[in-house]
């Protein structure tokens, strides 16, 4: 595709809103919104963030669900060069208040309750002086706190006077002219799957050149309509859902939170042609008992999942075009994307052609010295889609890229001669059998072969003799019955035997273990609740 410009988020939306004020931009059930309204509305929110004494290089965090408020809130901010801090909903009172703190966040947008959670009666536990007046002692920078809902304490505002302040008047553009390409819009929080989370800094250049160049992988062009309900709070939403459809004129198609049923309605409803999520999201699609009562017109798509899942959501959904994708929050996400147009034996197995203008190496991950295509090693990127850094953590930014400009991503891949990259697992996620490495994906992808399994997440845990072992978890299709003996039994036929599970648990659900917002298991908590199941302590 032609190089696409650097610009601010801002000059992106008054772009497609001048040219096309009557495409639908944004589709949250009976709430839409064409390219026009959404400015409209945007411009009215800058009015009530500069009354809130919100200027360029603020920090605003957003803590509620997918909705248009959400949307609108971003690209307010980002109007007047205000950097939106993404606040996951999974968060607990202390996390939220790390995050707050560590943001240096002066203004709040939060929903009264989520998804049961009360997030007011978190916000009196970490920050009590919204009973009374603001600023808290203990996050002195909060000025103000917006509530979204009925239950709104002295110290906060309710959502409907921040609206009001839209009929303010105020001096100057609506706009900061001060705003530049380069300027931070975003401050990622990483999911910490593996770590205590840290916020990337991420520009308006990094998340809409990567919207740009992905949205042209998979397909999506003006008028198409895409369903994705990946959380906001999370790049797969804001940068792959949110600015893809922006960047391409299309028409994003979303919900509160992901449900499957919800998701199939929507996509038949809609006659969505696009969607997007990883082997989660389209194993509990598939495999939900209502799934043929669905028409669905889907064309294309991507999907962070392996070749069993890539397979069944081709031949059930119909998405011909689906296209395989990796990433992380640290390059805006992604760094490579499969063509539609590739072999599909290319898409299915995770092949998939770097990101344009963009630098990708393997290294060994003992001598950090490049290697040749078709060894495997660390997966290191430099260019334009690398974070600015983290925000206040300038010796873990240090560690994660190097002098020269290169991002240690801490993940395993390997590239063909056709500069084609295949993601394998993460570093810390490879565990050894004895002298042996195995990664859990290696695993899964046979475990996912069984007729009987819908769902496998694999881990290594602690063996005396072996120094690890695999453990596995796995969820059965709907109406199957199995042993765990006879699973283990029956991946001995397929897997050498320092890979086959040692110990296997069937579950009903990870919700219990722990997934973060974006639907991935958090390989740490899945770990340490195998050593429990399993009674490994003394190990």
């Amino acid at each position: 595709m032609t190089a696409w410009p650097k610009q601010t988020l801002a000059t992106a939306l008054n772009e497609v809103a001048t040219a096309h004020p009557e495409l639908e931009a944004l589709v949250f059930s009976d709430y839409r919104y064409t390219y026009h309204q959404l400015k409209v509305a945007v411009d009215k929110s800058v009015i009530g963030l500069q009354q809130l004494n919100i200027r360029h290089g603020d920090h605003i965090a957003i803590c509620m669900g997918n909705s248009p408020e959400w949307a609108i809130l971003f690209y307010a901010a980002a109007s007047i060069g205000a950097v939106t801090v993404p606040v996951n909903t999974r968060f607990k009172s202390e996390e939220l208040l790390y995050c707050l703190k560590q943001a240096d966040v002066k203004l709040l947008f939060i929903a009264d309750r989520f998804l049961k959670i009360d997030f007011i009666a978190m916000l009196k536990e970490i920050c009590p002086a919204i009973n009374q007046r603001l600023p808290d002692p203990g996050i002195p920078l909060l000025e103000n706190i917006v509530v979204i809902g009925n239950d709104v304490p002295a110290g906060a505002l309710r959502f409907n006077e921040f609206n009001s302040y839209s009929s303010s008047k105020v001096s100057g553009s609506l706009h900061s002219n001060d705003t530049h390409p380069d300027d931070v819009l975003l401050m990622q929080f990483t999911s910490g799957t593996t770590s205590f989370p840290k916020g990337v800094m991420l520009s308006h250049d990094n998340m809409l050149r990567n919207a740009a160049y992905i949205s042209n992988r998979f397909h999506l062009g003006i008028a198409d309509r895409y369903y994705s309900a990946r959380p906001f709070y999370h790049v797969s939403g804001s940068t792959l859902s949110l600015l893809a459809s922006l960047t391409s004129k299309a028409c994003l198609v979303s919900a509160p939170t992901f449900d499957p049923e919800d998701a199939l309605n929507s996509m038949c409803k809609e006659q969505c042609t696009h969607t997007s999520g990883n082997d989660t999201m389209f194993l509990m699609m598939m495999n939900h008992p209502n799934f043929d009562q669905y028409s669905l017109q889907l064309k294309h798509g991507w999907a962070a999942a392996g070749p069993e899942v890539s397979q069944q959501v081709i031949q059930k959904m119909g998405i011909q075009g689906l296209c395989q994708a990796y990433g992380l929050s640290e390059a805006s996400p992604n760094v490579c994307m499969s063509h539609y147009q590739d072999d599909i034996k290319y898409r299915i197995n995770g092949w998939a052609h770097t990101l344009d203008d963009l630098e990708v190496r393997i290294v060994d991950t003992d001598s950090g010295l490049a290697l040749p295509a078709g060894q495997s090693g660390e997966i290191q990127i430099r260019g334009w889609s690398v974070m600015k850094g983290y925000y206040r953590m300038p010796e873990q930014t240090a560690q994660a890229i190097s002098a020269d400009g290169w991002l240690r991503t801490g993940d395993l891949g390997v590239m063909d001669t056709d500069n084609r990259l295949k993601f394998l697992t993460r570093i810390k996620d490879v565990f050894r059998v004895g002298g042996e490495n195995v990664a859990p994906a290696e695993v899964e992808e046979v475990l996912l072969k069984h007729p009987k399994v819908k769902q496998a997440q694999v881990i290594g845990v602690p063996d005396k003799r072996l120094l690890e072992v695999p453990a596995a978890y796995i969820i059965l299709r709907e109406g199957e019955s199995a042993q765990t003996q006879e699973i283990i039994d029956w991946s001995k036929q397929k897997l050498a035997n320092f890979r086959v599970p040692r110990y296997l648990k069937i579950i009903e659900t990870f919700e219990t273990i722990g997934m973060t917002g974006s639907s991935k298991i958090q390989k740490n908590k899945l770990r340490a609740q195998a050593i429990i199941d399993f009674n490994l302590a003394d190990q």
